[in-house]
């Protein structure tokens, strides 16, 4: 049975559901993600299969990690003879995703995420990026342009800093709203993150770096002789070549990395 002949299952609004089903915009997607056999893939909300059955034809196995327990009977049927499809029906924002490694194999994570916790999802995954070799995700538009954007620019934030520390950003090309059932209020996107085997910076407490960012952009208007009071006083600020008086969104990755670490050894 092809996709074309299932019938997509009703979306639910609380799960912020929207089911691919474009054919073209599919072959787009597993030309990215070029899977191989022996690979060990995961999807996050597989829904009714789209993209879960040709990644299991190709790879032979995949693990998929499924909120709404209504589709995974649907998901299964879809799936059958594929290969080897291995379903928990669980939150991804608390799934132990390092708990599938095997052996030397990291995972290949998948997902058309929901717009609604698309953020907390991201940063949850980047706990246990030491068991992923790279990400694949279909993401509101506005999160990708978040997720690549350099200091200056008005989607530069948090997000940006704390995902490019970790991965590389590849944004791939733009979803339209008619690949979708229902079509989402939003543009999407398909975006690449591939985690570095070194950080682009050198950071000597990771927990006081990600405590420092998340302060600096907790009021993101204010400038940083504000938002790190308490942190680091204006002549520390100042001591590393850094206006105490600029906003965050206009610091670089090294920048943050200096504060944070300035931040370190004055304990």
């Amino acid at each position: 049975m092809s996709l074309a002949e299932a019938a997509l299952p009703h979306s639910r609004k609380r799960f912020g559901q929207h089911f691919l089903h474009d054919p073209g915009v599919i072959q787009r997607i597993l030309q990215a993600i070029q899977p191989k056999p022996e690979q060990t893939l995961v999807e996050i909300g597989p829904g009714p299969g789209a993209i879960t059955r040709p990644l299991l034809e190709a790879a032979g196995q995949l693990v998929a990690v499924e909120l709404d327990y209504n589709l995974i009977p649907l998901l299964r049927d879809y799936c059958q003879g594929a290969g080897d499809l291995r379903i928990f029906q669980a939150d991804a924002l608390t799934f132990d995703f390092s708990a599938l490694r095997q052996d030397t194999r990291r995972l290949r994570v998948v997902g058309n995420l929901p717009y609604n916790i698309s953020t907390p999802l991201l940063f949850h995954l980047l706990q246990q990026l030491d068991a992923v070799q790279d990400m694949h995700f279909m993401l509101q538009k506005e999160v990708v342009e978040r997720l690549a954007a350099g200091p200056g620019k008005s989607a530069y934030g948090r997000l940006s800093v704390m995902i490019q520390y970790r991965c590389e950003v590849q944004p791939l090309f733009a979803i339209g709203r008619g690949a979708f059932s229902p079509p989402p209020r939003v543009e999407s996107a398909f975006v690449r993150l591939l985690p570095h085997r070194h950080p682009p910076v050198a950071v000597t407490d990771e927990s006081r770096f990600t405590e420092l960012v998340r302060r600096a952009f907790g009021q993101r208007r204010k400038t940083l002789r504000n938002t790190l009071r308490g942190l680091l006083p204006e002549s520390a600020i100042a001591g590393l070549g850094i206006d105490p008086r600029t906003r965050p969104e206009n610091l670089s990755l090294a920048e943050f990395a200096a504060l944070s670490n300035c931040h370190y050894e004055r304990l």
